[in-house]
C-alpha cells in the first residue's frame, strides 16, 4: 500500500491564501503595518530594553500556519527559545526591534519576509505566511 503523499498546497494557492489571509488580518482592530509589509498588533507593551541587530533574545513564541496549525510552541511547552538576531527570518527580526523587554506582540509575517517560494521542509509549505505570538523575555548583548 503506498504512503499519502503530504500536499502542503501550490506556490500559487498557498500565494493566494496568504494574501486573503493577511487582507483580513489588515481590517482588524490594532493592526498595524510596516513599509516592509509586516503586520501586527501589539497585545501587551513592555518598559524594558529593546534588541538591535547585534544582541541576542530569550523569547517565548506560538508560531502557527494560516490554517490554524501549531508549528512551534514555547509557552505550551514551558522552555524559551534563545536566539542571535542575525539568525531570525526577516520579518521577526524587523518586529523584535518594534518590542521593548515584556512585550506581548502578534506578528503575521508575509512570505517575503519568512520562508518565502521554499518553504521548509513538511512544516512550512512555499509563500505561506507565519503568525506569531510572541514575547520578549530579555536582550542579551
Amino acid at each position: 500500500m503506498a504512503k499519502k503523499k503530504l500536499n502542503k498546497g501550490s506556490s500559487g494557492q498557498n500565494r493566494a491564501a496568504s494574501d486573503s489571509f493577511m487582507d483580513k488580518y489588515r481590517q482588524k482592530d490594532g493592526v498595524q503595518e510596516t513599509a516592509s509589509g509586516l503586520l501586527y498588533r501589539v497585545i501587551e507593551e513592555g518598559d524594558g530594553m529593546t534588541p538591535t541587530e547585534a544582541d541576542s533574545v530569550e523569547v517565548n513564541q506560538r508560531i502557527q500556519l494560516v490554517g490554524g496549525k501549531v508549528i512551534g510552541d514555547t509557552y505550551k511547552e514551558g522552555m524559551p527559545d534563545e536566539f542571535s538576531m542575525k539568525e531570525a527570518i526577516p520579518g521577526i527580526r524587523e518586529g523584535l526591534q518594534l518590542m521593548q523587554e515584556g512585550a506581548r506582540y502578534e506578528f503575521v509575517v508575509p512570505p517575503d519576509l519568512a520562508w518565502g517560494k521554499k518553504g521548509v521542509g513538511n512544516k512550512i509549505g512555499p509563500n505561506a505566511v507565519l503568525i506569531f505570538d510572541l514575547r520578549l523575555m530579555k536582550v542579551r548583548f
